[in-house]
């Protein structure tokens, strides 16, 4: 395995790079393009929203266009495609590279991030529906940062399969390392940090940046995503995962449901699909 980079080595490659996106993503977004009665920014967003990387390979792309006066936050995916135009999308924001490529000589670490980017779209989906029934104004943001929550670990098993498989070899020797120290020993930082780096560099949502922030750690936003990204981590396996009661249990606060209505939901829920 090659010398590795470090964490500053690491942004300022990520920063250039580009960035892989998944091969169901191409074709669905390939198929609306050339249909006119499907085509529309929703439609387009809603294939957007279910690929991490390609949600962020958007958010850069529109961050690199951002009118220098321009203060809000670009968070809700439909909204920057019609800002953007969606001519332009499909011109200056293809689908391309695609992540089975870029690992085809890695297919195990082409599995770990096929089954990261699953999880990421069920949290979002989880994330979305509590926000909506939550009232909270600002859904998409939940939406996007539910998403994007492990984009570092999704770009690192692109652009760092070998290393990213080492640390998978390390814990499964010994269950008691945790992740970040496991990260630590191979690339010589967590991938928290490299999170926490892209998430300010790249002007990604900010509720991202929060959910590492202590004093955020008790908003229903922060509480909502957390719960979303534990719940699909949780039950990727099925839904006998120790975990899960105490998931239930903080979901039900949350929503201020009973427990049993909560499994119900997020079991036989659109989201659990």
């Amino acid at each position: 395995m090659q010398q590795q980079k470090s964490l500053t080595e690491w942004l300022d490659f990520l920063g250039q790079a580009d960035i892989p996106v998944l091969k169901y993503t191409a074709r669905e977004l390939d198929r609306l393009r050339t249909d006119d009665a499907q085509l529309n920014a929703r439609r387009v967003a809603d294939v957007v929203t279910d690929d991490p990387l390609m949600t962020v390979k958007l958010l850069r792309a529109m961050q690199t266009r951002k009118h220098r006066n321009q203060q809000y936050e670009l968070v809700d995916v439909k909204q920057t495609l019609l800002m953007m135009g969606l001519d332009t999308f499909f011109r200056e924001v293809p689908a391309i590279p695609l992540a089975e490529d870029v690992l085809h000589a890695h297919p195990a670490a082409l599995t770990q991030l096929l089954h990261t980017a699953r999880r990421a779209q069920r949290s979002s989906h989880y994330a979305f529906d509590w926000a909506l029934r939550l009232h909270d104004l600002h859904a998409e943001e939940v939406l996007v940062s539910a998403l994007l929550t492990h984009v570092a670990e999704m770009l690192m098993w692109c652009f760092n399969p070998e290393a990213m498989l080492v640390i998978r070899k390390l814990q499964g020797a010994d269950p008691t390392l945790r992740s970040a120290d496991a990260q630590r020993l191979v690339l010589g930082f967590s991938g928290m940090e490299l999170q926490r780096q892209l998430t300010l560099e790249w002007q990604l949502p900010a509720l991202l940046a929060n959910l590492t922030d202590p004093a955020q750690a008790r908003s229903t936003r922060v509480r909502n995503v957390m719960l979303a990204v534990n719940l699909a981590r949780h039950s990727a396996h099925g839904w006998h995962d120790a975990a899960l009661p105490d998931d239930y249990s903080q979901i039900a606060e949350l929503l201020h449901l009973d427990e049993n209505k909560v499994m119900a939901l997020v079991q036989t829920g659109s989201a659990a699909g």
